[in-house]
Protein backbone atom coordinates (compact mmCIF):
# COMPACT_ATOMS: atom_id res chain seq x y z
CA UNK A 1 0.00 0.00 0.00
CA UNK A 2 1.44 3.44 -0.91
CA UNK A 3 2.23 5.73 1.70
CA UNK A 4 0.56 9.30 1.37
CA UNK A 5 3.31 11.04 3.46
CA UNK A 6 5.71 10.35 1.04
CA UNK A 7 6.32 13.30 -1.32
CA UNK A 8 5.17 12.44 -4.92
CA UNK A 9 6.89 14.75 -7.78
CA UNK A 10 6.86 12.26 -10.63
CA UNK A 11 4.07 9.90 -11.70
CA UNK A 12 3.56 8.07 -14.51
CA UNK A 13 -0.67 8.11 -15.81
CA UNK A 14 -2.87 6.72 -18.99
CA UNK A 15 -5.14 9.06 -20.33
CA UNK A 16 -7.89 8.02 -22.93
CA UNK A 17 -9.94 10.97 -24.84
CA UNK A 18 -13.47 9.92 -25.50
CA UNK A 19 -14.64 8.35 -28.68
CA UNK A 20 -16.71 10.03 -30.98
CA UNK A 21 -20.44 8.71 -31.33
CA UNK A 22 -21.89 6.91 -34.42
CA UNK A 23 -23.78 8.26 -37.10
CA UNK A 24 -27.54 7.17 -36.98
CA UNK A 25 -28.72 5.27 -39.93
CA UNK A 26 -32.41 5.70 -39.74
CA UNK A 27 -35.71 7.16 -42.15
CA UNK A 28 -38.48 8.92 -41.71
CA UNK A 29 -41.94 6.68 -41.59
CA UNK A 30 -45.38 7.94 -41.05
CA UNK A 31 -48.47 6.35 -40.90
CA UNK A 32 -49.36 5.11 -44.92
CA UNK A 33 -46.05 6.57 -45.78
CA UNK A 34 -43.36 4.15 -44.64
CA UNK A 35 -40.29 5.39 -46.20
CA UNK A 36 -40.06 9.37 -46.30
CA UNK A 37 -36.18 9.43 -46.91
CA UNK A 38 -33.56 9.65 -44.23
CA UNK A 39 -33.14 11.26 -41.10
CA UNK A 40 -30.05 9.86 -39.44
CA UNK A 41 -28.19 12.57 -36.90
CA UNK A 42 -24.52 13.21 -36.16
CA UNK A 43 -22.87 11.64 -33.33
CA UNK A 44 -21.64 13.48 -30.70
CA UNK A 45 -18.37 14.37 -30.48
CA UNK A 46 -15.97 12.87 -27.69
CA UNK A 47 -14.64 14.79 -24.26
CA UNK A 48 -11.23 16.27 -23.98
CA UNK A 49 -8.62 15.47 -21.64
CA UNK A 50 -7.60 18.90 -19.60
CA UNK A 51 -4.43 19.68 -17.61
CA UNK A 52 -5.04 22.81 -15.02
CA UNK A 53 -2.60 24.58 -13.20
CA UNK A 54 -3.54 24.50 -9.13
CA UNK A 55 -1.66 26.68 -6.64
CA UNK A 56 -3.19 24.47 -3.51
CA UNK A 57 -1.97 21.52 -4.77
CA UNK A 58 1.94 20.90 -3.36
CA UNK A 59 2.71 17.46 -5.50
CA UNK A 60 1.59 14.50 -7.65
CA UNK A 61 -0.13 12.50 -4.57
CA UNK A 62 -3.31 11.65 -6.05
CA UNK A 63 -2.25 10.11 -8.83
CA UNK A 64 -0.04 7.63 -7.11
CA UNK A 65 -3.66 6.28 -5.95
CA UNK A 66 -5.25 6.54 -9.63
CA UNK A 67 -3.55 6.23 -12.90
CA UNK A 68 -6.24 5.78 -15.37
CA UNK A 69 -8.36 8.56 -16.57
CA UNK A 70 -10.55 8.48 -19.60
CA UNK A 71 -12.90 10.86 -20.85
CA UNK A 72 -17.05 10.56 -21.80
CA UNK A 73 -17.61 8.98 -25.34
CA UNK A 74 -19.78 10.60 -28.03
CA UNK A 75 -23.47 9.48 -28.08
CA UNK A 76 -25.34 7.93 -31.26
CA UNK A 77 -27.13 9.91 -33.28
CA UNK A 78 -30.67 9.59 -33.53
CA UNK A 79 -33.36 9.69 -35.84
CA UNK A 80 -35.23 12.93 -36.67
CA UNK A 81 -31.95 14.60 -37.12
CA UNK A 82 -30.99 14.22 -33.82
CA UNK A 83 -26.83 14.30 -32.97
CA UNK A 84 -26.09 13.37 -30.29
CA UNK A 85 -24.98 14.58 -26.89
CA UNK A 86 -21.01 15.35 -26.69
CA UNK A 87 -18.89 12.96 -24.45
CA UNK A 88 -17.98 14.96 -20.71
CA UNK A 89 -14.81 16.42 -20.35
CA UNK A 90 -12.11 15.59 -18.41
CA UNK A 91 -9.65 18.45 -16.23
CA UNK A 92 -7.12 16.97 -14.53
CA UNK A 93 -5.64 19.60 -11.57
CA UNK A 94 -2.06 19.47 -10.66
CA UNK A 95 0.18 21.82 -9.18
CA UNK A 96 2.08 24.80 -10.89
CA UNK A 97 5.16 23.69 -12.44
CA UNK A 98 4.41 20.71 -13.59
CA UNK A 99 5.67 19.07 -16.94
CA UNK A 100 3.56 16.69 -19.27
CA UNK A 101 5.54 14.64 -21.20
CA UNK A 102 4.63 12.20 -23.38
CA UNK A 103 5.73 8.19 -22.05
CA UNK A 104 7.28 6.85 -25.27
CA UNK A 105 9.50 9.74 -26.13
CA UNK A 106 9.57 11.63 -23.66
CA UNK A 107 8.57 14.84 -25.49
CA UNK A 108 7.42 18.06 -23.39
CA UNK A 109 3.57 18.50 -24.23
CA UNK A 110 3.16 21.14 -21.82
CA UNK A 111 4.02 23.17 -18.71
CA UNK A 112 1.24 23.54 -16.75
CA UNK A 113 2.83 27.08 -15.28
CA UNK A 114 0.64 28.98 -14.09
CA UNK A 115 -2.25 28.91 -11.37
CA UNK A 116 -5.85 28.14 -13.41
CA UNK A 117 -3.96 27.70 -16.84
CA UNK A 118 -6.11 25.53 -19.05
CA UNK A 119 -4.23 22.86 -21.07
CA UNK A 120 -5.80 20.88 -23.42
CA UNK A 121 -3.89 17.57 -24.47
CA UNK A 122 -6.07 14.94 -25.40
CA UNK A 123 -8.81 15.80 -27.88
CA UNK A 124 -12.29 13.78 -28.36
CA UNK A 125 -13.01 12.16 -31.54
CA UNK A 126 -15.29 13.45 -34.26
CA UNK A 127 -18.55 11.88 -34.46
CA UNK A 128 -19.70 9.95 -37.43
CA UNK A 129 -22.01 11.52 -39.80
CA UNK A 130 -25.73 10.46 -39.77
CA UNK A 131 -27.22 8.68 -43.60
CA UNK A 132 -28.80 12.35 -43.99
CA UNK A 133 -25.21 13.53 -44.88
CA UNK A 134 -24.58 11.03 -47.28
CA UNK A 135 -27.79 12.31 -49.57
CA UNK A 136 -26.93 13.96 -52.87
CA UNK A 137 -28.98 14.61 -56.15
CA UNK A 138 -27.85 10.57 -57.22
CA UNK A 139 -28.28 9.17 -53.73
CA UNK A 140 -31.03 9.34 -52.38
CA UNK A 141 -31.67 6.74 -49.82
CA UNK A 142 -28.05 5.94 -48.40
CA UNK A 143 -29.04 3.12 -45.80
CA UNK A 144 -25.33 3.71 -43.92
CA UNK A 145 -23.84 6.31 -41.51
CA UNK A 146 -20.53 6.99 -40.57
CA UNK A 147 -19.18 5.57 -37.49
CA UNK A 148 -17.17 8.15 -34.90
CA UNK A 149 -13.86 8.43 -34.56
CA UNK A 150 -12.35 6.28 -31.82
CA UNK A 151 -9.31 7.18 -29.87
CA UNK A 152 -6.52 5.31 -28.82
CA UNK A 153 -5.20 5.68 -24.54
CA UNK A 154 -1.82 7.22 -24.09
CA UNK A 155 0.79 7.55 -21.42
CA UNK A 156 2.09 10.35 -20.06
CA UNK A 157 4.72 11.39 -17.17
CA UNK A 158 3.72 14.39 -14.85
CA UNK A 159 7.02 16.01 -13.49
CA UNK A 160 6.61 18.79 -10.49
CA UNK A 161 9.20 21.13 -10.84
CA UNK A 162 8.88 23.56 -7.79
CA UNK A 163 8.86 27.67 -9.24
CA UNK A 164 10.69 29.68 -6.91
CA UNK A 165 13.14 32.52 -7.01
CA UNK A 166 16.04 31.06 -5.00
CA UNK A 167 16.83 27.69 -3.96
CA UNK A 168 19.00 26.94 -1.10
CA UNK A 169 21.14 24.11 -1.59
CA UNK A 170 23.64 22.27 0.64
CA UNK A 171 24.70 19.22 2.38
CA UNK A 172 22.21 17.57 4.80
CA UNK A 173 22.22 18.57 8.59
CA UNK A 174 23.55 22.70 7.62
CA UNK A 175 21.14 24.69 8.65
CA UNK A 176 19.07 25.06 5.03
CA UNK A 177 15.29 24.16 6.92
CA UNK A 178 16.45 26.79 9.57
CA UNK A 179 17.30 29.08 7.82
CA UNK A 180 14.31 29.19 5.37
CA UNK A 181 12.27 29.14 8.91
CA UNK A 182 13.99 32.58 9.87
CA UNK A 183 13.27 34.45 6.60
CA UNK A 184 10.05 33.45 5.69
CA UNK A 185 6.48 32.14 7.61
CA UNK A 186 7.05 28.44 6.36
CA UNK A 187 7.56 26.01 9.20
CA UNK A 188 9.50 23.07 7.59
CA UNK A 189 10.43 19.89 9.97
CA UNK A 190 13.73 21.00 11.60
CA UNK A 191 16.17 18.41 13.85
CA UNK A 192 19.63 17.71 14.31
CA UNK A 193 19.90 14.33 11.95
CA UNK A 194 20.25 13.88 8.48
CA UNK A 195 17.42 14.36 5.64
CA UNK A 196 15.29 15.38 8.21
CA UNK A 197 13.72 17.06 5.07
CA UNK A 198 12.57 14.58 3.04
CA UNK A 199 10.08 17.16 0.27
CA UNK A 200 11.13 20.92 -1.23
CA UNK A 201 9.48 23.21 1.12
CA UNK A 202 8.96 26.70 0.05
CA UNK A 203 8.56 29.58 1.72
CA UNK A 204 7.38 33.64 0.72
CA UNK A 205 10.42 35.91 1.87
CA UNK A 206 9.21 39.43 2.32
CA UNK A 207 12.02 42.18 1.84
CA UNK A 208 10.51 45.84 2.61
CA UNK A 209 7.57 46.22 0.38
CA UNK A 210 8.90 43.12 -2.15
CA UNK A 211 8.65 39.78 -2.08
CA UNK A 212 10.70 36.34 -3.32
CA UNK A 213 10.16 32.20 -2.65
CA UNK A 214 12.94 30.79 -1.51
CA UNK A 215 12.68 26.48 -1.53
CA UNK A 216 14.90 24.90 0.75
CA UNK A 217 16.27 21.70 -1.46
CA UNK A 218 16.77 18.45 0.40
CA UNK A 219 18.82 15.40 -0.77
CA UNK A 220 22.04 16.68 -2.13
CA UNK A 221 25.34 14.68 -1.36
CA UNK A 222 28.40 13.39 -3.11
CA UNK A 223 26.96 11.51 -6.42
CA UNK A 224 23.37 12.84 -6.47
CA UNK A 225 23.62 13.90 -9.97
CA UNK A 226 24.32 10.16 -10.71
CA UNK A 227 21.03 9.13 -7.98
CA UNK A 228 22.93 8.90 -4.71
CA UNK A 229 20.76 10.14 -2.16
CA UNK A 230 17.53 11.60 -3.00
CA UNK A 231 19.65 13.72 -5.63
CA UNK A 232 17.57 12.63 -8.97
CA UNK A 233 14.37 13.21 -7.11
CA UNK A 234 15.37 16.90 -6.26
CA UNK A 235 18.00 18.47 -8.33
CA UNK A 236 15.25 18.81 -10.77
CA UNK A 237 13.34 21.25 -8.88
CA UNK A 238 16.28 23.54 -8.88
CA UNK A 239 16.04 24.14 -12.07
CA UNK A 240 13.48 26.30 -11.81
CA UNK A 241 15.25 28.95 -9.55
CA UNK A 242 16.93 31.89 -10.49
CA UNK A 243 19.35 31.71 -8.36
CA UNK A 244 21.02 29.50 -5.54
CA UNK A 245 21.81 30.26 -2.01
CA UNK A 246 24.30 27.98 -1.17
CA UNK A 247 24.82 26.96 2.42
CA UNK A 248 28.08 25.29 4.36
CA UNK A 249 28.53 24.24 7.83
CA UNK A 250 31.44 26.76 8.60
CA UNK A 251 31.76 25.12 11.98
CA UNK A 252 33.09 21.82 10.47
CA UNK A 253 31.17 20.70 13.59
CA UNK A 254 30.90 17.24 11.99
CA UNK A 255 34.56 16.29 10.76
CA UNK A 256 33.62 17.71 7.32
CA UNK A 257 35.33 20.18 5.41
CA UNK A 258 33.39 23.33 4.92
CA UNK A 259 35.58 23.92 1.43
CA UNK A 260 35.56 20.58 0.33
CA UNK A 261 31.63 20.45 0.71
CA UNK A 262 31.05 23.41 -1.32
CA UNK A 263 33.16 22.12 -4.05
CA UNK A 264 31.44 18.72 -4.29
CA UNK A 265 27.76 20.60 -4.15
CA UNK A 266 28.83 22.36 -7.29
CA UNK A 267 30.48 19.09 -8.90
CA UNK A 268 27.24 17.68 -8.76
CA UNK A 269 25.11 20.56 -10.27
CA UNK A 270 27.97 20.87 -12.71
CA UNK A 271 27.36 17.22 -13.46
CA UNK A 272 23.65 17.32 -13.61
CA UNK A 273 23.26 20.12 -16.00
CA UNK A 274 25.11 23.18 -17.00
CA UNK A 275 22.24 25.29 -16.47
CA UNK A 276 22.30 24.37 -13.11
CA UNK A 277 26.22 25.38 -12.84
CA UNK A 278 26.09 28.50 -14.13
CA UNK A 279 23.28 29.75 -11.84
CA UNK A 280 24.18 32.85 -9.92
CA UNK A 281 25.06 31.78 -6.14
CA UNK A 282 25.48 33.65 -2.51
CA UNK A 283 27.34 31.57 0.19
CA UNK A 284 25.67 31.42 3.41
CA UNK A 285 28.38 30.07 6.17
CA UNK A 286 26.30 28.94 8.85
CA UNK A 287 26.74 27.74 12.75
CA UNK A 288 29.18 31.17 12.83
CA UNK A 289 28.78 30.46 16.97
CA UNK A 290 30.15 27.15 16.89
CA UNK A 291 33.99 26.82 18.39
CA UNK A 292 36.48 26.61 14.75
CA UNK A 293 34.09 28.87 12.49
CA UNK A 294 36.07 32.13 13.03
CA UNK A 295 38.97 30.09 11.46
CA UNK A 296 36.96 28.31 8.58
CA UNK A 297 35.58 31.34 7.58
CA UNK A 298 38.67 32.95 7.04
CA UNK A 299 39.92 30.30 4.48
CA UNK A 300 36.68 30.23 2.57
CA UNK A 301 36.76 33.80 2.73
CA UNK A 302 39.99 33.40 1.54
CA UNK A 303 39.60 30.68 -1.34
CA UNK A 304 36.05 32.26 -2.85
CA UNK A 305 36.14 36.02 -1.47
CA UNK A 306 36.67 37.44 -4.80
CA UNK A 307 34.07 35.14 -7.17
CA UNK A 308 30.96 34.83 -5.14
CA UNK A 309 28.88 36.75 -2.00
CA UNK A 310 29.67 35.13 0.98
CA UNK A 311 27.81 35.91 4.18
CA UNK A 312 28.16 34.56 7.53
CA UNK A 313 24.99 33.57 9.58
CA UNK A 314 23.81 32.16 12.83
CA UNK A 315 20.64 30.96 11.29
CA UNK A 316 19.17 29.78 14.71
CA UNK A 317 19.11 33.38 16.25
CA UNK A 318 18.79 34.74 12.98
CA UNK A 319 21.94 36.81 13.11
CA UNK A 320 23.22 38.39 9.44
CA UNK A 321 19.80 37.46 7.99
CA UNK A 322 19.42 41.20 6.82
CA UNK A 323 22.52 41.26 5.03
CA UNK A 324 21.94 37.98 3.77
CA UNK A 325 18.40 39.15 2.74
CA UNK A 326 19.94 42.24 1.16
CA UNK A 327 22.27 40.54 -0.95
CA UNK A 328 19.57 38.32 -2.16
CA UNK A 329 17.17 40.94 -3.19
CA UNK A 330 19.73 43.00 -5.50
CA UNK A 331 21.02 40.17 -7.26
CA UNK A 332 17.17 38.98 -7.80
CA UNK A 333 16.52 42.42 -9.48
CA UNK A 334 19.45 41.75 -12.12
CA UNK A 335 17.74 38.96 -13.25
CA UNK A 336 15.20 37.72 -15.36
CA UNK A 337 11.35 36.13 -14.24
CA UNK A 338 11.02 32.72 -13.86
CA UNK A 339 9.99 31.60 -17.95
CA UNK A 340 7.98 27.95 -18.26
CA UNK A 341 9.22 25.37 -20.06
CA UNK A 342 8.49 25.71 -24.13
CA UNK A 343 6.29 22.57 -25.93
CA UNK A 344 8.84 20.20 -27.77
CA UNK A 345 5.57 20.67 -30.20
CA UNK A 346 2.45 22.79 -29.73
CA UNK A 347 0.24 19.73 -30.38
CA UNK A 348 -3.03 17.53 -28.28
CA UNK A 349 -3.42 13.81 -29.07
CA UNK A 350 -5.97 13.15 -32.14
CA UNK A 351 -6.13 10.50 -34.23
CA UNK A 352 -5.78 13.37 -37.05
CA UNK A 353 -4.34 11.79 -40.04
CA UNK A 354 -3.84 12.77 -43.42
CA UNK A 355 -7.04 10.97 -45.30
CA UNK A 356 -5.27 10.41 -48.85
CA UNK A 357 -2.05 8.70 -47.20
CA UNK A 358 -1.61 5.28 -47.72
CA UNK A 359 1.17 2.67 -47.54
CA UNK A 360 0.98 -0.91 -49.42
CA UNK A 361 3.16 -3.90 -47.95
CA UNK A 362 3.52 -7.07 -49.79
CA UNK A 363 2.87 -9.66 -46.62
CA UNK A 364 3.58 -12.74 -48.88
CA UNK A 365 3.25 -14.05 -52.77
CA UNK A 366 -0.15 -12.98 -53.86
CA UNK A 367 -1.26 -11.24 -50.75
CA UNK A 368 -1.38 -7.38 -50.20
CA UNK A 369 -2.22 -4.69 -47.34
CA UNK A 370 -2.98 -1.46 -47.75
CA UNK A 371 -2.36 1.06 -44.27
CA UNK A 372 -2.50 4.91 -43.56
CA UNK A 373 -4.52 7.56 -42.73
CA UNK A 374 -7.04 6.85 -45.79
CA UNK A 375 -7.50 2.93 -44.73
CA UNK A 376 -8.76 4.49 -40.87
CA UNK A 377 -11.03 6.75 -43.16
CA UNK A 378 -12.42 4.46 -45.08
CA UNK A 379 -12.86 1.92 -42.00
CA UNK A 380 -15.22 4.54 -40.71
CA UNK A 381 -17.43 5.01 -43.59
CA UNK A 382 -18.17 1.78 -45.44
CA UNK A 383 -20.63 -0.87 -44.81
CA UNK A 384 -19.93 -4.28 -46.15
CA UNK A 385 -23.43 -4.76 -46.32
CA UNK A 386 -24.54 -1.93 -48.23
CA UNK A 387 -23.98 -1.23 -52.17
CA UNK A 388 -23.82 2.30 -52.15
CA UNK A 389 -21.01 1.93 -49.20
CA UNK A 390 -19.16 -0.39 -50.86
CA UNK A 391 -19.46 1.22 -54.48
CA UNK A 392 -17.95 4.25 -52.61
CA UNK A 393 -14.89 2.03 -51.59
CA UNK A 394 -14.20 1.30 -54.81
CA UNK A 395 -14.50 4.41 -55.90
CA UNK A 396 -12.09 6.28 -53.58
CA UNK A 397 -9.44 3.25 -53.85
CA UNK A 398 -9.46 4.08 -57.79
CA UNK A 399 -9.13 8.09 -57.23
CA UNK A 400 -6.81 7.91 -54.77
CA UNK A 401 -4.29 5.77 -56.36
CA UNK A 402 -4.71 2.95 -54.52
CA UNK A 403 -5.34 0.47 -57.62
CA UNK A 404 -2.74 1.79 -60.01
CA UNK A 405 0.02 1.30 -56.60
CA UNK A 406 -0.81 -2.36 -56.29
CA UNK A 407 -0.63 -2.78 -59.96
CA UNK A 408 3.08 -1.43 -60.19
CA UNK A 409 3.79 -3.24 -56.94
CA UNK A 410 2.58 -6.59 -58.94
CA UNK A 411 -0.31 -6.96 -57.81
CA UNK A 412 -2.29 -9.05 -60.14
CA UNK A 413 -5.83 -10.38 -60.90
CA UNK A 414 -6.92 -12.86 -58.53
CA UNK A 415 -4.59 -11.96 -55.75
CA UNK A 416 -5.94 -11.21 -52.09
CA UNK A 417 -5.85 -7.33 -51.15
CA UNK A 418 -6.38 -6.77 -47.49
CA UNK A 419 -7.66 -2.94 -46.98
CA UNK A 420 -8.78 -2.93 -43.42
CA UNK A 421 -11.34 -5.27 -42.37
CA UNK A 422 -11.83 -6.18 -45.69
CA UNK A 423 -10.07 -8.77 -47.79
CA UNK A 424 -11.12 -9.01 -51.22
CA UNK A 425 -9.90 -10.47 -54.90
CA UNK A 426 -8.21 -7.79 -56.92
CA UNK A 427 -9.61 -7.53 -60.27
CA UNK A 428 -9.59 -4.93 -63.10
Amino acid sequence: MADKNVFTDRVRIEIKAGDGGDGCNSFQSYKGKPACGPDGGDGGKGGNIYFIGDKDMNDLLPYRFESHFKAGDGERGGSNKCTGHNGADVVLRVPRGTLVKDYETGRVICDVFSDGEKVLVAQGGRGGKGNVRFTTSRRHAPDFAQKGQKMKPHAVILEMKVIADVGIIGFPNVGKSTLLSKISAARPKIANYHFTTLSPNLGVVNYYDNSFVAADIPGLIEGASDGAGLGHDFLRHIERTRMLCHVVDISGCEGRDPIEDFVKINEELAGYSEKLASLPQVIVCNKCDIYGAEENLALFQEAYGDKYPIYPLTAVQGEGKEALLKGIFEILQTLPPVEPVLPDENYAYTNEVDNTQFEIERLEEGVYEVTGGLVDMLCRNVRLDDADSMAYFQKVLRVQGVISSLQKQGCKEGDTVIVGDVEFDFIL
